[in-house]
């Protein structure tokens, strides 16, 4: 049974992973854009994005904190980095991405999930409000660079975790 949960586990940090490893994939080009064809290609991702994130980030979070209550020895480290690296995924998204989601979409309709999503909580800081699109351009993309590599930390140490329990 563990092995089957550590399998599902892995399924679903994978899932989380998809949409981080497409964020890392394409910044190269995101950087060179202009900002007409920046904020055209931003539309892109909603709300497909918010789906995935609401579906496969949160999901694997919390199958990743039972599994590290199943676990023992090696495979509990394993566990806890995946964790931990999850959970950062998390912190980098509302403390760095959310906030410049916030501002850019907020006068956008997306659908519905992707409205609702982003009306929660405070508005933007007034500070984001009075900042150059481009330094929100390097806080996103950054926050998504950085939650790639912590998303595949974690899947990586699943798989790790799942190597010491086999």
């Amino acid at each position: 049974m563990l092995h089957a949960f550590q399998v599902f586990t892995a399924a679903l940090v994978t899932l989380a992973v998809a949409p981080a490893a497409a964020h890392l994939l394409e910044f190269p080009g995101k950087m060179r854009l202009n900002r007409e064809g920046y904020f055209l290609v931003q539309h892109i991702y909603y709300p497909g994005f918010t789906i995935s994130g609401a579906v496969a980030e949160v999901a694997s979070v919390v199958a990743t904190f039972v599994l590290l209550l199943l676990s023992s020895g090696a495979a509990f480290w394993f566990t806890l980095i995946a964790f931990v690296t999850l959970g950062g995924m998390q912190a980098v998204f509302w403390v760095f991405t959310r906030p410049v989601d916030r501002h850019w979409i907020h006068a956008d309709a997306h659908g519905t999930l992707s409205e609702r999503f982003f009306a929660i909580g405070a508005a933007p800081p007034a500070s984001i409000l009075r900042t150059d699109w481009r330094q929100h351009r390097v806080q996103w993309e950054i926050s998504h660079v950085t939650r790639a590599a912590m998303s595949f930390a974690s899947l990586l140490s699943i798989l790790i975790a799942m190597a010491f329990t086999a």
